[in-house]
């Protein structure tokens, strides 16, 4: 059975204004990054006798949560980005997030990335998250094989 550890996922954002982490090290919460797709790759029709047209579709956009615990460090210096970010119209969607499984060989990065704004904030009896959410014009993801060979 093969393994998986958070603490092999390496992560940032990188564009005007900062390269930061956002995988181990940066303070990530419990649920860590999740990236799903913006749209389905496919549109099925059925026709009127009962045959059925796929259609591709070329998009490959997706949408980026960051999930950062509320005393992380990096809620700053995302925040600062943001901040940075949003005073030039130039600097908007030029963002690259790439992540990495080293351990398993998974890659994906995320080009013409824009920050949706800063997370929502909330102040409670416990700490809680904050989580960064993010538009990506173009998603790439290669999924690793799982342990790579070992080599001594």
């Amino acid at each position: 059975m093969a393994t998986y550890s958070f603490a092999e996922v390496g992560g940032a954002i990188s564009g005007p204004g900062g390269n930061i982490t956002i995988g181990a090290g940066s303070g990530a919460a419990e649920e860590g990054i999740t990236i799903e797709r913006t749209e389905d790759a496919n549109t099925m029709t059925i026709g009127a006798d009962g045959e059925v047209m796929h259609s591709q579709h070329a998009g490959n956009s997706g949408v980026v949560r960051v999930r950062l615990l509320k005393t992380s460090p990096t809620n700053a210096l995302l925040m600062s980005m943001h901040n940075a970010q949003r005073l030039a119209a130039g600097s908007w969607g030029k963002n690259t997030i790439s992540i990495r499984d080293h351990y398993r060989g998974d890659i994906v990065t995320c080009r013409e990335v824009a920050f949706t704004g800063p997370p929502s904030v909330s102040w409670g009896k416990v700490g809680g998250l904050n989580e960064w959410t993010f538009h990506a014009g173009h998603v790439d993801s290669v999924l690793g094989g799982g342990e790579p060979a070992l080599t001594i």
